[in-house]
């Protein structure tokens, strides 16, 4: 590090200053200071060591791979930045300091420390193309929007369960449905759409696409033969007003969501990789984006595909202490991305014969149903991890022969079902 840069910097960021330590490798000068959280604050700081070091490099470590510091100093091509997940720093203080209390200008020296003494263990953080970067934010940020929407659903629920539960039957089972929302605006109350003509509430169900004549007449019944639960004029005003203000918020969700699919759908299809990631099956609109983002367009990001399996939190951890040995699943990785390969195996399980064999295979060990779609996803991301590196889509026919060669079980399994 010394020899490669001539400036290492820790830099503990927080939400009002960041508290900075660094070394003049030229000098061994040493300097702290407290930085304010302001654009001009920390480009004039840079400015100052680039101006000092017009032909040098500056090395900053930080807690951090994304952020207001972050995108400050990404632009600058003579920084390199190593992010430090925040859990190392922990175990790092824990160890030199026992006590364990956290302090930014401690943190600072730190992060220092691991950067001047520890180099082996950090990376230098490369930013992936803007288009990808794009494509990761938004699908984050629509993953937000559905659990917004999701909370919201769900104290919509339980407060028409608490004046009003015929409506639950009455809408379908999306509560986020413009049905649902059309619905609870103009009938908001069952005495409302009881006291409503029966050719108006099926004209209204035309209206919103539900048009299937037994499940019309099934609800006309429903709401002929019911009777309020609830009269309490001080609990059926207060959950009205309640319901008024949760609907219009979940149609703009829904606005915003499918803002979101859109954008997302035009940048997933104009990238490089896009036939790559499509070709998984069960993948998706949704988590075929998600999957791309996941590994990027850097093929030297990850050697081999452990690495990416450890980096997603899908491979297990194994401990040892004595003649005792026990695994569990690995509690510290990036949650948004374990739960996109999660979920896409559990998708792909009725989509892929072999998928469906495997894990019906990992329950029968006695493994229950998220260990063995963990298991399943450990080994979707080796398959992935070598199509992505040779820029090859999924071809299941060429794995099924494969597998074959190397004698795997499932092969002679799929042909006894088949």
């Amino acid at each position: 590090m010394k020899e490669k840069y001539a400036v290492l910097v820790g830099l503990d960021w927080a939400d009002q200053k960041h508290d900075l330590r660094w070394r003049e490798t030229a000098t061994g000068q040493v300097h702290t200071m407290v930085l304010p959280q302001s654009p001009e604050a920390i480009h004039e700081w840079i400015g100052t060591l680039m101006a000092k070091y017009p032909e040098g490099r500056i090395a900053v470590c930080l807690e951090q791979s994304r952020g207001a510091v972050v995108y400050a100093l990404m632009g600058y091509g003579n920084v390199d930045l190593y992010p430090v997940n925040p859990v190392t720093l922990s175990e790092y203080r824990k160890a030199l300091h026992p006590s364990g209390a956290k302090d930014d200008p401690v943190d600072a020296g730190l992060l220092f420390d691991l950067l001047e003494r520890h180099p082996e263990i950090l990376k230098v953080w490369h930013p992936d193309t803007a288009p990808t970067r794009l494509l990761r934010s938004l699908c984050e940020d629509r993953r937000k929007a559905v659990d917004l929407r999701t909370g919201l659903c769900h104290s919509l629920q339980a407060r028409l369960k608490e004046y009003f539960p015929q409506a639950l039957s009455l809408v379908g089972e999306s509560l986020y449905s413009e049905l649902c929302c059309a619905f609870l605006m103009k009938w908001p109350r069952f005495e409302a759409v009881a006291a409503a003509r029966p050719g108006t509430i099926r004209k209204f169900y035309y209206a919103h696409h539900s048009r299937g004549e037994s499940l019309i007449q099934q609800r006309l019944e429903q709401i002929a033969t019911s009777r309020p639960l609830c009269t309490d004029a001080a609990v059926v005003e207060a959950a009205i007003l309640w319901v008024r203000t949760l609907v219009p918020q979940i149609r703009a969700l829904n606005r915003a969501i499918q803002d979101y699919e859109q954008r997302i759908d035009q940048l997933f299809k104009a990238h490089p990789d896009h036939c790559l990631f499509r070709s998984f099956p069960g993948a998706g609109p949704q988590l075929a984006p998600r999957l791309l983002t996941a590994f990027g367009t850097d093929r030297s990001r990850y050697a081999l595909a452990l690495e990416a399996t450890n980096y997603f939190g899908i491979s297990p951890v194994i401990e040892r202490s004595g003649k005792q040995e026990w695994t569990h699943w690995r509690w510290n990785c990036p949650k948004f991305l374990r739960q996109s390969f999660v979920e896409f195996a559990g998708n792909s399980i009725r989509f892929c014969p072999w998928a469906k064999a495997y894990y019906q295979q990992q329950l029968q060990r006695g493994k229950k149903h998220q260990a063995a779609v963990r298991a399943l996803a450990f080994k979707w991301i080796r398959i992935m991890f070598r199509c992505w590196q040779q820029h090859t889509p999924y071809d299941e026919s060429k794995y099924l022969d494969s597998l074959r060669r190397h004698g795997s079980w499932i092969p002679k399994k799929l042909e006894q079902v088949t």
